[in-house]
């Protein structure tokens, strides 16, 4: 027994090794060990987690535990687009499933939250929360699926395969809406009634004072406040990147431009010129 947990151990840290050194491509694929697949631009392993940036700027990611990613792949070169040329000039009809891919949670993610407008990150966030990105977790008291529908309530919104990632997903975002809905969009509230129940919420005239409850609207909230800020922070990097780019066309535009060579004693109007003369180049630069 011993000697299975050793091995375990010096596994699992050879794994996260591997990880923390490889090179992420510019698109690659998380494969779990579920069978889902989760498509990123870059990975960074963070103590038992492994961050998967969804975006190029960094400001959406999921955070998935380490253990629970089976490998990477490099996404392929999407066969769609030449076997359709291919097809139209051979005046054929593309066969949809022969080009079937594997389902991808985010796009998952961010159709069910266009439809019930929702922030998608908010239902990452839930997502990670109630199964860990598991498509197959069932919990202690029946819940199941991505978002751990109870069966009354995916019976109630029409979802007949608890297992399926799409309903599954379709189904917990459009409760989770109801539910703000409910509440007045009292985020605390919508949680704890996806958690506890709305029975629940309504008795204690807010979140229960169930210990597993409380830890639940916890930990969706820090995760989901940390993608916020996460988005913020590269918002900020971003503006601050085209401000000094923007500053230095201006400073280059002045120096090159021939009133800027003039002596410094020349007339206001000229001066003013000058100014006029630097905006143009600057403009020019943008363009």
């Amino acid at each position: 027994m011993k000697t299975k947990i050793t091995i375990r151990i010096v596994a699992a840290a050879a794994v996260l090794v591997l990880l923390a050194v490889l090179p992420c491509l510019a698109s690659d694929v998380a494969v779990l060990r579920n069978g889902f697949s989760i498509r990123h631009q870059r990975r960074k392993v963070i103590g038992t987690i492994t961050r998967l940036y969804v975006d190029g700027d960094n400001s959406s990611f999921v955070d998935v535990p380490t253990d629970q990613i089976d490998h990477f792949e490099q996404l392929p070169p999407d066969p769609t687009s030449a076997a359709a040329k291919r097809a139209s000039a051979e005046g054929e009809q593309p066969s949809a499933h022969r080009f079937a891919q594997p389902l991808d949670l985010n796009e998952l993610v961010n159709a069910s939250s266009e439809i019930y407008k929702l922030d998608p990150d908010l239902v990452s966030s839930v997502i990670r929360a109630e199964s860990g990105f598991n498509v197959r977790a069932v919990s202690p008291k029946g819940a199941q699926g991505l978002m751990q529908l109870m069966p009354d309530t995916a019976s109630q919104l029409g979802v007949s395969n608890t297992f399926d990632a799409r309903a599954n997903v379709e189904g917990g975002t459009r409760y989770l809406r109801e539910l703000l809905e409910r509440y007045n969009f009292d985020l605390i509230k919508a949680l704890a009634a996806y958690n506890a129940g709305p029975q629940r919420v309504e008795q204690y005239g807010g979140v229960p004072p169930y210990y597993e409850t409380k830890a639940y609207v916890a930990r969706v909230v820090r995760d989901f406040n940390k993608k916020k800020m996460a988005a913020k922070n590269a918002d900020h990097s971003s503006a601050v990147k085209n401000k000094s780019n923007s500053n230095a066309a201006h400073k280059s535009g002045a120096a090159s431009s021939p009133e800027a060579k003039q002596h410094s004693s020349k007339a206001p109007a000229q001066a003013r010129n000058q100014s006029s003369g630097s905006q143009s180049a600057t403009q020019i630069a943008r363009q």
